[in-house]
């Protein structure tokens, strides 16, 4: 039974925070893209972008990766460089990216216990490396709308063997808005909202409503 007195406005310790986080991507290419069939591509790629956009709106770390990018899957998305126009990109030729002992230390240099990936498929380069992590004593949050698989039964299979194994799946608005968390917050409130406007559907027009109308209103 709870202790009432030991009750406080606090946050538990399993929240994600732009401190104690990494995002990885991983294999956000284009033969990749071409085999997902588990949802719309297109949605995947603004669910992406949106995920790194709030990484970098919070200063979390990131580390992008991609999988045999000069002999079969291509570049990693250009529009998910941009966002990290100086980050170095880890290619691999491991399916498994837990396998690649440059990838596993770009993770162990950020010095964070909390990972945060998305990527394609699914069903191997996200199950594979999210496991091996769990593994090593990680915790680990799959953003499932910003990865992908062959088929719906092969995304959905893989989210549950995930979660038998102690992953955590999330979606990337509600990863943008447990690292906001307060709205008084307000270094980090305006890139939130930019976010939300740019790939929050509408939820991100009705932040333009409310800016434009309520604002306006409110002022005058």
């Amino acid at each position: 039974m709870t202790d009432l007195a030991e009750v406080t406005a606090a946050p538990s310790p399993d929240l994600l925070t732009p401190d104690n986080c990494v995002v990885l991507f991983v294999d956000h290419q284009p033969q990749m893209f071409f085999g997902t069939g588990s949802g719309d591509r297109t949605a995947i790629i603004n669910a992406t972008l949106g995920l790194a956009k709030a990484a970098k709106a919070f200063d979390v770390p990131v580390v992008l990766s991609t999988v045999a990018a000069e002999s079969f899957s291509g570049p990693i998305l250009p529009q998910l460089a941009d966002v990290f126009p100086d980050q170095k990109i880890i290619d691999r030729t491991t399916m498994n990216a837990w396998e690649d002992v440059a990838f596993v230390d770009a993770v162990k240099a950020t010095g964070r216990k909390k990972i945060v990936i998305a990527g394609l498929w699914t069903e191997v380069c996200i199950v594979l490396p999210v496991l091996s992590a769990l593994s090593q004593g990680f915790e680990v949050y799959v953003v499932s709308d910003a990865s992908g698989g062959v088929s719906p039964q092969a995304h959905e299979h893989a989210l549950q063997r995930m979660i038998q194994g102690g992953a955590v799946p999330v979606t990337w608005v509600q990863v943008l808005l447990e690292l906001q968390r307060d709205w008084a917050r307000g270094e980090t409130y305006g890139a939130v909202m930019d976010v939300v406007k740019e790939h929050g559907g509408t939820y991100g027009l009705g932040v333009v409503y409310a800016q434009t109308f309520i604002g306006a209103h409110a002022a005058g």
